[in-house]
């Protein structure tokens, strides 16, 4: 699985993108065309109860996304994440996506 976990971060970088951009809508912030997490948690920070660590949501935003060259999806500076940083950046995303379940109105 180790060789894998560039490709599980993309994913889970897009699950807290996607989980932002939700909150946003539920908000009514407006849209913003951008993909910067960082960009978009400035949005919403004032919406939350338990704050996003900025430091992981800067690494990231350093991922590398192009979907041109998928071989190269979710691998960092230094190249693929280890298993516990996977782990964390897994645990952020639980953490978000959670937030914006519950932040969004049902029915």
């Amino acid at each position: 699985m180790e060789n894998r976990t560039h490709i599980s971060v993309f994913y889970i970088r897009q699950m807290i993108e996607y989980s932002i951009k939700a909150i946003i809508e539920e908000y009514d912030l407006g849209f913003k065309n951008t993909n910067s997490l960082v960009k978009l948690y400035e949005r919403i920070k004032d919406k939350l109860v338990h704050r996003l660590n900025p430091d992981q949501l800067i690494l990231l935003d350093q991922l590398y996304i192009d979907k041109s060259y998928y071989h190269k999806l979710g691998l960092l500076k230094d190249g693929k994440p280890s298993m516990a940083k996977t782990r964390e950046f897994y645990d952020l995303g639980k953490f978000v996506f959670e937030t914006a379940k519950k932040t969004i109105k049902t029915g």
